[in-house]
């Protein structure tokens, strides 16, 4: 059963990352989906242990990791922003918008009112690439440079930009774009 599941959905993380909606369309046994639905929260529930041993740092193999695991098999683009405090701990994971395969909504106006709202002193923007291309498009440049505006007005650190991807991933600050 484990071959015919991954063939039909083409591989693990892909089996993995299915809504329990597509893993019941195709295995008509609830306890095989309830089964693969607690492997997949163990799992990103191991790999953000992991990711919070310490200071979040974008370049962290842990967040990475972490990220690549909750996000980059996902069938549609999501936004996700990591609120920091000024240690750079985390105090907030939140997914702040859905999208389409192509697009994720990025509205600064909400990002920087939650900021505000936790306390957070620094932020890592996270967003998936479905394609399976990290590469930032000309919109994610644009609607990241207004997010960084803002937040500077408030003393608000942008720490980083992550666009995550099947094929990896890519970091604005080490792209020279923030």
């Amino acid at each position: 059963m484990a071959g015919r599941l991954i063939g039909q959905f083409g591989s693990l993380p892909l089996l993995l990352a299915a809504s329990p909606d597509a893993l019941r369309a195709r295995i008509p046994e609830t306890p095989i989906v309830d089964y693969l639905m607690l492997v997949r929260a163990t799992q990103l529930h191991a790999l953000r242990t992991e990711m919070l041993s310490g200071p979040i740092v974008s370049t962290s193999k842990a967040l990475i990791d972490y990220l690549h695991g909750s996000m980059a098999h996902a069938s549609a683009e999501q936004l996700r922003v990591l609120y920091l405090n000024s240690h750079n701990r985390l105090l907030r994971d939140e997914v702040m918008g859905h999208g389409t395969v192509g697009q994720a909504p990025i509205y600064p106006r909400e990002i920087i009112k939650r900021s505000l709202e936790l306390g957070a002193t620094a932020l890592i923007l996270v967003h998936n690439h479905p394609s399976g291309d990290p590469q930032p498009s000309k919109d994610d440049i644009q609607a990241t440079a207004r997010v960084a505006a803002v937040a500077k007005a408030l003393d608000i650190v942008i720490h980083d930009h992550l666009i995550i991807a099947r094929s990896g991933h890519a970091s604005f600050r080490a792209l020279g774009l923030l």
